[in-house]
């Protein structure tokens, strides 16, 4: 199953950095060089991870729909075209800016657990942690009742005006892009293995995943498709689709009932926000991760950044740092807030991070902080982001989880089921414990941000753990090393993961591993180690990001979708 779920780094070829090594790429004057130019137009855009489905979504804009309008086809788009990543059985979250009232509004559209979902059920089972696939992971979909809100909130145009272009690709047939066909192949063996998988994502008569250029079919899921666009959300919760999801879980030993999917709301939340250098940077409160990035923001914005550029140790060795402190936060406090009280404003303070900038050497590496729980680096999501004439703007990211979710599904449906329930904890003390009618935790975060009041940037980073992380990298990019929107973006990550033993317990001798990107000095890398880091050099890092700049001289959007995906972004 690795090979499926870890398919986001499939291009990646890791190796642990020596003394020796003397072959890598070197850095190249800042800012990088990149291999896409910024896509700049006056009226609307969209980036996304695919193509087609950004065109998708450009259409909508110049058919006379608005940024919401548009997103909501471009995610449809995406959970036919890139399907191990999203779709409709899994979630959503979105930060909007409405341009008539000014305001920002977030939506959490995440599943909670069944309500027959106890620790009792898994303990009589004699296991100690939710399995990472199958029936027992799975918690409702959120994704079509976050449609539903979204539109029926701020949206002009009606689901069968929004999905059309989607149901027309799912009967006739698209042509697979070159990222997403490694990710299909990749999960081909374990595809091959269900029957009802191998009837959906599978073609031709040897059962293959698909080839770049290949076209691919998925009549159920435009049979899906259209049951929503004429019956709305009423028929993925209360008619043919979410009685078929109940029957297979009872066939297949899950816990979902009808009342699951027939009680189940999306919630509007308010986004929270901190300060960095002038800029507000806006995130959603948990039970997402997305204050990680404010506590990260926070501590670094307590340094020189600028002075010190993006080819300075100094910098990646404080954001590494940052980072563990924060992260080791999530660990401890971030959850469901309806079930526990998280302290969001004490976590995002100034005055917290003062107190724990206090614990950064610039000279050696922080250890004994725990890591998150490992399980958290595993995901497949799209983000996407829309901008229209009004400058209505968009920042939505949807997922399975690990790559087509939970590894089942009905093949009459068409989509994977999710498997955020695996993100729970058993432990009775733990804050984010398993509970009946739960939201789980959750790593997927979009971003937007403000300046002078105005919505400057809209952007989001894919990938598990990497999301915070890809979020505090690309705004130091832009805020203090002056790179634009595609340039932020391109340039070689690093990601910090915190390791674990084999016996799960967390391993504090060397504070976890550093993955380089190639493309970095490797002076950078040599002094990172001399500092105590472990690092390892990789192709690529997992995730993909996408972001539209509004220029506040003069008016333009400017558009980015780096190239660790297929994606595109679309203007006019």
């Amino acid at each position: 199953m690795s090979q499926l779920f870890c398919a986001s780094l499939i291009m990646c070829v890791l190796f642990v950095v020596n003394e020796e090594t003397n072959g890598a790429d070197r850095n190249p004057p800042a800012p990088y060089k990149v291999g896409r130019s910024v896509v700049i137009a006056p009226a609307g855009m969209v980036a996304t991870s695919q193509p087609l489905a950004a065109q998708v979504g450009l259409d909508i804009l110049k058919q006379g729909g608005n940024a919401i309008d548009a997103a909501i086809a471009t995610d449809a788009a995406m959970g036919l075209m890139e399907p191990m990543s999203c779709g409709i059985g899994g979630d959503l979250f979105v930060i909007v800016w409405d341009a008539k009232s000014r305001k920002l509004y977030g939506l959490n559209a995440s599943g909670r657990s069944p309500l027959k979902a106890t620790r009792k059920v898994f303990a009589d089972k004699g296991l100690h942690n939710i399995p990472e696939t199958g029936p027992l992971s799975w918690s409702v979909p959120g994704c079509v009742d976050g449609w539903d809100e979204f539109r029926r909130k701020f949206g002009t145009m009606s689901f069968e005006k929004l999905l059309q272009p989607s149901i027309d690709y799912a009967e006739k047939g698209f042509p697979v892009s070159e990222v997403i066909a490694g990710y299909w192949q990749a999960g081909e063996r374990t595809l091959s293995r269900d029957r009802d998988w191998a009837r959906v994502y599978l073609t031709g008569d040897d059962h293959h995943a698909p080839r770049t250029g290949e076209v691919f079919k998925n009549p159920a899921l435009a049979r899906c498709y259209r049951e929503i666009a004429n019956d709305g959300r009423d028929a993925f919760y209360k008619g043919r689709i979410a009685e078929q999801i109940v029957a297979f879980s009872e066939k297949r030993g899950g816990l979902f009932s009808k009342d699951d999917f027939q009680n189940h709301t999306s919630c509007w939340i308010d986004p929270v926000k901190t300060t960095y250098r002038g800029y507000d940077v806006w995130e959603l409160p948990p039970p997402g991760q997305g204050i990680a990035a404010l506590q990260m923001l926070n501590i670094l914005e307590g340094y020189d950044l600028k002075k010190l550029g993006p080819s300075s140790p100094d910098w990646w060795h404080l954001f590494i740092e940052a980072k563990k402190l924060a992260y080791a936060d999530r660990a401890k406090f971030y959850a469901d807030p309806e079930f526990a009280k998280v302290p969001v404003a004490e976590l995002i303070g100034k005055p917290y991070a003062d107190s724990r900038r206090k614990s950064i050497d610039l000279n050696k590496v922080l250890t004994g902080i725990e890591p998150g729980d490992p399980k958290l680096g595993k995901s497949d999501t799209i983000y996407l982001c829309v901008v229209d004439k009004d400058r209505n703007c968009v920042s939505m990211i949807q997922s399975n989880y690990f790559g087509f979710g939970s590894g089942l599904a009905p093949a009459e449906l068409g989509f994977a089921l999710q498997n955020r329930g695996a993100l729970f904890a058993l432990d009775e003390k733990h804050a984010n414990r398993l509970e009946p009618g739960k939201h789980p935790f959750h790593t997927i975060i979009p971003a937007l941000v403000t300046k002078d009041g105005k919505p400057w940037f809209v952007f989001g980073v894919m990938g598990g753990d990497m999301q915070p992380q890809g979020h505090v990298e690309v705004l130091v990019n832009m805020i203090d090393f002056g790179m634009n929107v595609q340039q932020a973006g391109e340039a070689p990550r690093i990601e910090h993961t915190g390791s674990a033993t084999p016996t799960g317990l967390p391993e504090t001798k060397g504070g976890g591993t550093v993955k380089a990107e190639q493309g970095l000095a490797p002076e950078i890398v040599k002094e990172l180690m001399r500092r105590g880091h472990r690092v390892e050099w990789v192709n690529r890092n997992g995730g993909g990001y996408q972001g539209i700049l509004i220029d506040p001289t003069t008016g333009m959007l400017h558009g980015a979708s780096e190239a660790r995906k297929d994606g595109a972004a679309a203007g006019y």
